[in-house]
């Protein structure tokens, strides 16, 4: 089962959970009343042997067949309901949020803007250090726990895909489109993410952590990229030469 004992990770986790988990519940219990019918069906109306009667090749029930009909459309129906009920709470994003951040997609690393403390990080190209190199060199996506966070999704070049597996949640970057979510982390730790679209040669290297840590460790983290010079925010202009050490950014 997704999520963890001690708390759902965001506090959407929860309700994706429950969607998921009854989904499964509904299905098979279908399921077993459908196999158990074609069962049925196949024991008693066996051909039995020395019988070489056929059987009738025609035959109305106007009730069973209405009823064909009409429980498949109350299913789909009432999975609808469900579904959007809870992507309408999934996808809000009309709240003010607490802290927001930019995550720029790019062949094939994760940039992040904190527009709020006007500071980034700067993923470095799966490309320019390798496949066995890219785990040391992941960048880290900070958030503080229990404050609602907008995160802004953008790509500087092809589809890319922000997903988190322990968020039970991904969303698309898609070239001069903005797509955005809201969630408030509830569990501290560090959870991996991914691209989840295929993207190039280096797809599989596109990799990311998330660490979601108290204020305090939050505020260090953004006074550390401060110290280390990296003020503004990056920009969405395609740069194949832009690096850890030499990104182009704007101060604003």
């Amino acid at each position: 089962m997704p999520g963890y004992e001690d708390g759902q990770v965001t506090n959407q986790t929860g309700r994706i959970t429950d969607l998921w988990v009854n989904s499964w519940i509904a299905l098979l219990i279908v399921g077993a009343i459908t196999w158990g019918l074609m069962i049925w069906c196949i024991v008693v109306y066996r051909k039995r042997k020395g019988d070489e009667r056929l059987p009738v090749q025609l035959r109305y029930h106007v009730p069973l067949e209405i009823m064909y009909i009409v429980l498949p459309l109350l299913m789909v129906g009432v999975f609808f309901y469900y579904t959007a009920r809870d992507m309408a709470e999934i996808e809000d994003v009309s709240q003010e949020p607490d802290v927001t951040v930019q995550v720029i997609g790019k062949q094939w690393s994760f940039d992040f803007n904190y527009l709020d403390d006007d500071v980034y990080e700067a993923g470095v190209h799966a490309e320019d250090i390798g496949l066995g190199g890219a785990e040391e060199t992941l960048p880290t996506l900070y958030l503080p726990v229990g404050e609602r966070v907008e995160i802004i999704l953008d790509s500087r070049d092809v589809i890319h895909s922000f997903w988190v597996p322990a968020f039970l949640y991904k969303k698309d970057m898609i070239p001069w489109y903005t797509n955005k979510f809201q969630i408030v982390p509830e569990r501290e730790g560090v959870y991996a993410g991914k691209c989840a679209e295929l993207c190039g040669a280096w797809h599989s290297a596109m990799l990311f952590n998330v660490a979601v840590v108290d204020r305090e460790t939050y505020d260090a983290q953004m006074q550390a990229l401060r110290d280390k010079g990296q003020t503004g925010a990056l920009e969405l202009e395609l740069s194949r030469e832009q690096h850890f050490h030499d990104a182009p950014r704007s101060e604003n």
